[in-house]
């Protein structure tokens, strides 16, 4: 272009066209052309000015990036003059300019333009006053934009979380109908289930719409004053959100909590596009139009202000989108495992399978959160497997009484280090060291002997009574799991090293039969032996189940040996399942609350949760389906900061007809446990049946042991086979499993056995205080004896026995769920065994 065309085009388009002839050929003179490519950074902001810009062709925007006002965007167009003022008032580059397509630019150095400015004052003099201008009005909309930042940024949206994720034709539906949503500026109520991200999907509205860099705030319905005053704004006062929101987005979140009283103005905001600032009684309020635009959310149908919502988007829940659930897991385990720095877990098909029957009742959120806890429990494993990706169970909480909360004394001593730490350490640890020694080295018979007594009149008939009040209470000051933990640490503090992690497959697979055996061998080591009265023993019994503890707290960590190999604990266990108390968790808490799982993985001190280890037996209280593998430590209570443990009392046995896994070892440990009954009365089985075998002779009791030990336990197989062809017979259906309904004569073996036990218990135990000073070689004739009549021990007996009956048919009737008449034989069964029982332990 020539230098007179160059003068002429600066006179026609440009804001130099004030000044004379004379400059603007000075200033053409100095001019060259430049070329910018589109979406190019021109200049950036805060930087020292090198040129002076005039736009020939092409379209430029610039902003201030570091600020969030919209005053400082601007649009250029050809024939702007851009930096001037920075020239005139010597100022740093105030916007950062780029271009949005390819632009054709004259330049001229800073330095040239500021000589002409030297030289020719008539540049100062005609735009000075104009640049002064524009800057009291930009200093004004600042100010005005500042303040509108102050009163919106408690509520502001800043991003949206994430998109919808998934294939499913339902996911796609609602990324179109964001989509329309985000191309206009009609009001929007949306509303579905909570846990859906409905929060989310507004932001996602606003942010895809043409109106993105206007503010977008979020309130909560139910936290809104009454008079509406910081919506709307007073007369004559403070303005409220809608006048400082102007052209953006206001998200009413849960308006189904929204005070009644603002339920006609919302409607008429919505229906009018106008509103009223709050006033005094009787003052005349002139309706003010709002420019902003209205996303509504809500969980339920509100009649006053669904009919005046423009557009309606219904989310639809997970529970209807499963072929969604493995993308959406995807989904967050990048994004937590990103957050966190390691490496993506990969998830097993069988989990994501588990996680595909399960309802979701909170969406999205529950989903999240789940991953983000399985994350954490897995701890740095490279897959999640079933067994840590478990959902929220929604069980019912129908006849359970939380004690921790109605007791508060009862929480405190459970939370304080007296229980179990200082009572295992300060009392159980020397007394059991006690106890074995008096089996060595005391008398060797029961009557004269204070430990044998203990253990035999003592100890079983309490933890057999004590099964139905507090389950597997005795396993959380068991002296086995003691020695178990002293011998861990030191062997630690000895060897440093890493513990194995547990084989669980095997271990469930195995471990019970394991204890099944290893309980058969001890009743006819103590049946062909004499244990009962052969103090020595006795305490050979104690130390090879204490061995037992020890040598596998060496190898594995936490209590493998209490969880899966202890034939006592295995018992317990089994008999723990008729308790009437219970320790658990409330799902929906973990679920939705807890991230560190302190209770199952252990950890520091957060907020009341205490620094522990984690579950001795790795059981997660929110995972808990019976009573089987908790041993009350209440570890799990100490660490949760979100008092989600709870300590229930409910109706006994529940477990069994609800939330039970049968396991075929723990029926085999059952009828080995009825057996059991039949070994302890043989002399009363050879008196009943008239037989004259010599019991003496090591190898005539070992054959009838062995008999006793199995023979029995084929009766209720036998009815069974007995129930399924009377089915057959009168009705089409298959009844229940053996493997589901042998849990009915459970609480028979119970009480079988509490009343064998009863007559050492009651008959026995009170002798303590002469037992004791014979055991030191003293005469204690003189001193009291508490023991019941053999009346009362027969009365006690059968009683037990009956109860047993009662419990057993009630159990198997809830188990099978069927008439009574098609449970008949069971039902007879039981009442043999218990008849049996009768004889033989109580006698006619």
């Amino acid at each position: 272009m020539s230098l007179t065309n160059l003068v002429t085009w600066l006179r026609e388009r440009t804001a130099f066209s004030v000044l004379s002839e004379e400059v603007i050929e000075a200033i053409a003179q100095v001019m060259s052309e430049k070329i910018v490519s589109a979406d190019e950074i021109l200049v950036k902001e805060d930087t020292p000015v090198k040129n002076l810009y005039i736009l020939a062709k092409g379209k430029l925007e610039s902003d201030r990036t570091s600020q969030t006002s919209n005053a400082w965007a601007i649009s250029w167009l050809p024939g702007a003059i851009i930096h001037l003022q920075e020239l005139l008032f010597n100022q740093p580059v105030q916007r950062t300019i780029f271009s949005r397509s390819e632009c054709r630019l004259w330049v001229i150095p800073g330095a040239k333009f500021q000589e002409l400015s030297e030289k020719y004052p008539e540049i100062i003099q005609k735009f000075a006053p104009e640049l002064a201008k524009e800057l009291a009005q930009l200093s004004s909309q600042l100010s005005y934009e500042q303040d509108r930042q102050v009163i919106l940024r408690p509520y502001l949206v800043t991003k949206a979380r994430r998109g919808i994720v998934g294939k499913s034709r339902y996911a796609v539906r609602l990324r179109q109908k964001i989509k329309q949503a985000s191309g206009d500026r009609q009001s929007v109520l949306i509303f579905g289930e909570p846990g859906l991200g409905k929060d989310n999907i507004a932001a996602l509205i606003h942010f895809g719409s043409p109106y993105r860099r206007e503010p977008i705030i979020k309130l909560d319905c139910s936290k809104i004053q009454a008079s509406g005053a910081e919506l709307f704004g007073r007369v004559g006062g403070k303005p409220g959100l809608i006048a400082a929101l102007d052209r953006g987005t206001l998200v009413l979140n849960n308006i189904q909590e929204l005070d009644k009283e603002l339920l006609s103005p919302i409607a008429e905001l919505l229906k009018t596009k106008t509103y009223k600032p709050v006033s005094r009684s009787g003052e005349n309020v002139k309706p003010i139009e709002s420019q902003a635009r209205i996303i509504m959310i809500s969980e339920k149908k509100i009649p006053e202000i669904d009919p005046h919502a423009e557009r309606l988007l219904k989310v639809p829940p997970l529970r209807v989108r499963k072929s969604d659930i493995a993308d959406q897991m995807a989904y967050y385990l990048s994004l937590i495992s990103r957050a966190k720095g390691i490496k993506k877990p990969r998830i097993t098909p069988e989990a994501v399978r588990q996680l595909q029957a399960y309802d979701f009742p909170n969406n999205l959120s529950e989903l999240e959160n789940l991953i983000q806890r399985a994350i954490v429990q897995a701890a740095g494993a490279k897959e999640l497997t079933e067994e840590i990706v478990w959902p929220s169970q929604s069980k019912k909480k129908q006849f359970r009484v939380n004690l921790l909360n109605n007791y508060p004394r009862l929480r405190h001593f459970l939370r304080s280090p007296w229980w179990p730490d200082r009572l295992n350490y300060g009392f159980t640890l020397t007394a059991f060291a006690i106890v074995v020694a008096l089996l060595f080295l005391g008398p060797q018979t029961r009557d004269k002997n204070f430990a044998l007594n203990l253990f035999w009149a003592w100890w079983w008939p309490l933890v057999l009574i004590g099964f139905p009040f507090v389950g597997r209470l005795w396993c959380a000051i068991c002296p086995f799991m003691i020695y178990g933990e002293i011998t861990q640490k030191l062997s630690l503090w000895l060897v440093p090293r890493q513990l194995k992690k547990w084989p669980r497959q095997t271990a469930e697979k195995w471990g019970g039969w394991f204890l099944f055996g290893l309980f058969s061998l001890i009743l006819l080591w103590e049946e062909l032996w004499d244990l009962e009265n052969t103090a020595y023993l006795s305490a050979c019994l104690l130390l090879l189940i204490t061995a037992g503890a020890m040598i596998f707290s060496a190898i594995f960590e936490r209590r493998f040996w209490c969880r899966y190999l202890c034939p006592i604990g295995g018992m317990n266990g089994m008999f723990a399942k008729l308790s009437m108390t219970e320790l658990r968790a409330q799902q929906g808490t973990c679920s939705a609350e807890c991230t560190t799982y302190q209770c199952y993985k252990g950890g520091p001190q957060k907020g009341e949760g205490m620094a522990t280890n984690g579950c001795p037996l790795y059981s997660h209280p929110a995972q808990l389906q019976d009573n089987r593998d908790c041993v009350l430590c209440m570890t799990c209570l100490k660490a949760c900061p979100h008092r989600s443990v709870e300590f229930n009392l409910r109706p006994p046995g529940i477990e069994l007809w609800t939330s039970h896994q049968p396991r075929s070892y723990e029926v085999a440990l059952l009828l080995l446990l009825l057996d059991a009954v039949f070994l302890h009365r043989l002399p009363e089985i050879q008196s009943q049946l008239g037989l004259s075998l010599d019991l003496s002779n090591f190898w005539t009791h070992f054959g009838v042991a062995i008999a006793a030990l199995s023979l029995p336990a084929i009766f209720p197989m036998l009815v069974h086979l007995v129930m399924k062809g009377y089915y057959q017979l009168t009705n089409k259906i298959k009844p229940k499993r053996f493997l589901e309904l042998a849990y009915g004569y459970l609480p028979l073996v119970l009480a079988a056995n509490l009343a064998h036990y009863l007559k050492l218990g009651l008959g026995e135990g009170g002798r303590i205080l002469p037992v004791s000073f014979a055991t030191f070689g003293l005469n204690g004739e003189s001193l009291p004896v508490l023991v019941a009549h053999p009346a009362v021990v027969a009365f006690l007996q059968g009683t037990t026995l009956i109860a047993g009956v009662i419990t057993s048919m009630w159990v198997t009737q809830r188990i099978a769920r069927q008439s009574f008449k098609l449970l008949l034989p069971q039902y007879l069964g039981i009442v043999v065994l218990a008849a049996t029982f009768w004889q033989i332990i109580v006698g006619w």
